[in-house]
């Protein structure tokens, strides 16, 4: 895929689609391009937050690693935005993203994932939004586990 086909397909990317093609030229230029297929692992629980992810087609799962095994937590699929808090907060990975079939991501380099927040309010917004829904969804997971354990 050229720099052009990059631009248009990251202008489809609701996150993205309100920012200067320029802009986006030069995200498409400094970020770089991936596939991984089935069960190909992103980053692993505990890497350092080297880079953020969008996901541009196809779907990833969540994986936490625990006493008693690998365990699903959720799935992203296209447009989602992964490795996103680990960059922000400057901290280990906190889980294993791995492919759930063919998927092909944008990986943003944490230094210019930064400065795109800091210079792109609508985008930075985006990211809140998206940072929101995934502790909404964890409260909710968390209060189904509660009840469970409760009965």
């Amino acid at each position: 895929m050229d720099i052009k086909e990059e631009v248009e397909q990251l202008s489809q990317v609701p996150m993205f689609s309100k920012m200067d093609p320029s802009k986006l030229r030069l995200l498409a230029f400094t970020s770089e391009a991936l596939c991984y297929k089935d069960k190909e692992v992103l980053f692993e629980q505990n890497d350092p937050p080297d880079s953020a992810y969008v996901i541009m087609r196809g779907e990833v799962e969540v994986v936490a690693h625990t006493s008693t095994g690998d365990m699903v937590t959720a799935t992203r699929g296209r447009n989602a935005l992964i490795g996103e808090m680990a960059v922000i907060m400057k901290s280990p990975r906190s889980a294993t993203i791995r492919a759930k079939g063919e998927v092909h991501v944008l990986k943003i380099n944490a230094d210019v994932f930064l400065t795109l927040l800091s210079e792109n309010p609508g985008v930075a917004l985006d990211v809140m939004h998206q940072l929101s829904a995934k502790i909404a969804e964890a409260q909710r997971q968390y209060e189904q586990l509660h009840e469970q354990l409760q009965v």
